[in-house]
């Protein structure tokens, strides 16, 4: 259902109408796949402030070392609230 709702919403195309078994072939696309659906949770979660190892667990990842280097790179203001925690301190 996923592939068959991207095309008609224009997202990506069909590569063929059907195959010698009917079967329709669609537009590779890694990065509309429904995977992504998968990384755009877990970046929201992170933005979100969830921890990451409860992330791990929800995830299904046995280390939580590995969620976060597989979802770092969506952390672009990781350290901002221990910033904002020291300069309270300090003002």
């Amino acid at each position: 259902m996923w592939r068959p709702a991207l095309a008609t919403a224009g997202v990506t195309a069909p590569l063929d109408e059907g195959s010698t078994h009917g079967a329709r072939v669609w537009e590779p696309s890694r990065e509309h796949g429904f995977h992504a659906l998968r990384h755009f949770y877990a970046s929201e979660e992170l933005e979100a402030g969830e921890s990451v190892v409860f992330l791990a667990r929800w995830l299904g990842h046995s280390d939580p070392g590995f969620t976060l280097r597989k979802y770092s790179h969506f952390l672009p203001r990781a350290g901002a609230r221990g910033s904002a925690a020291i300069d309270a301190i300090f003002a």
